[in-house]
Parts: structure tokens; C-alpha cells; sequence
């Protein structure tokens, strides 16, 4: 599937940093679109539906997986989470740069559909630094807390299996790496042919 937009997929095991390197990403580059996942667990802290997820109840998201309305989805944490197919596919195939927070369950299936979709992988420095960051967050009661450490095993060792992969040990640092990713991917040859054919075809390029 050709598209002149590109998506970047962004995963990590709970407490990196995902969501917060993604959101600096934001504020820093105007041309990125984030696609907002629907998930069955309940708002955090000061989340918003329709802005950090579309929260919505086990029943509605069975039935919007039955007609198909996820490009991927995943339980994760006991939770479902879903990625819509239509918002996804409109937004890249009108040029738009889209990124995605999910994991890494999802990731590799959106790599299937989306061979072009750039895979990031954030990392903690440390299993001890990530377990101080879930208990500092204070979100979670400690079996919750325990077994999220637990899964963080099996997700960091899905890490070979993406393209580029950011350790956020300095958080400043670690957005530098990921907008130096974003502005790599979009001067490729092949991503600057998909967003820009009148030029290669007015060069002989195409």
C-alpha cells in the first residue's frame, strides 16, 4: 500500500515515557497528527475522552472489532485497546504525518498492513528506573504495579523487532533522538517519492 503520509508507531512498556515523549513531540513539530486509540479501561488522573483515548465500554468495542473497525487491537494489562482503521487510512493517504502510541502487540500487526510505518521503541535504562517512574506516577496499587514489572520483560524483549529503538534515561535527550527519527524517515527516498512525485517526475525520477 503506497500513501504520501507517513505513520510512525510508537511503543514501550508502561512507566518509559511513551506518552510523554509523544506528546513533547507535539508541541515541537506541527506536522504530525496523533491518532487517538479507543480502549474498555476507565480515564486517569486527568485524562479526557476524545483526547488522550476514546474510552468506551467492553460491549461497544466487541462490536466495532466484529465490523471491523480496527486496523489492530490488543489486550493489554486486562484492558482492551483499539486503532481505528478509517482515521488511520484517510489521514496518510491525504499526506498526513500520523503517529501512534500503542503496543507492541499492535505495532507489528499495523507493520503488516502499513509496510512503510516506521516502528519506535522506547526504553527504560533500567528495570529499577522503570519500577521508581511507575511508583512516582502513583496511578497504580502495588499488585497492579508488580505486574506491570512483570510484563515489562516480555515487552522490552520485543524491541529487536522495530526499526529504531530510543532509550529514555534523559528525557530531553530521548525527544531529540525521536524528532531526529521523524525528520530521518521523511528525507528517505522513498518517502520523499510517495510525498512529493510531481518533483521526481519533473527530474526523471519517478
Amino acid at each position: 500500500m503506497e500513501y504520501p503520509g507517513n505513520l510512525f508507531v510508537v511503543a514501550a512498556p508502561s512507566g518509559a515515557g511513551k506518552s510523554s515523549l509523544v506528546k513533547s513531540l507535539l508541541e515541537l513539530d506541527s506536522h504530525l497528527i496523533v491518532s487517538i486509540s479507543h480502549t474498555t479501561r476507565q480515564p486517569r488522573g486527568q485524562e479526557q475522552d476524545g483526547r488522550e483515548y476514546h474510552f468506551v465500554d467492553e460491549a461497544t468495542f466487541k462490536t466495532m472489532v466484529d465490523t471491523g473497525d480496527f486496523l489492530e487491537w490488543a489486550e493489554v494489562h486486562g484492558h482492551l485497546y483499539g486503532t481505528s482503521r478509517g482515521a488511520i487510512e484517510e489521514r496518510v493517504a491525504d499526506g498526513h504525518d500520523v503517529v501512534l502510541e500503542i503496543d507492541w502487540q499492535g505495532a507489528l500487526q499495523i507493520k503488516t498492513l502499513f509496510p512503510n510505518a516506521v516502528l519506535i521503541f522506547i526504553l527504560p535504562p533500567s528495570y529499577s528506573e522503570l519500577a521508581q517512574r511507575l511508583n512516582r506516577r502513583g496511578e497504580d496499587p502495588p499488585d497492579v504495579i508488580a505486574q506491570r514489572l512483570t510484563n515489562a520483560r516480555h515487552e522490552v524483549a520485543q524491541a529487536r523487532h522495530f526499526d529504531f529503538v530510543i532509550i529514555n534515561a534523559l528525557f530531553e535527550t530521548a525527544v531529540f533522538d525521536l524528532k531526529t527519527v521523524v525528520h530521518s524517515q521523511r528525507l528517505k527516498y522513498a518517502a520523499q517519492l510517495r510525498s512529493k512525485p510531481a518533483v521526481f517526475k519533473a527530474l526523471d525520477l519517478s
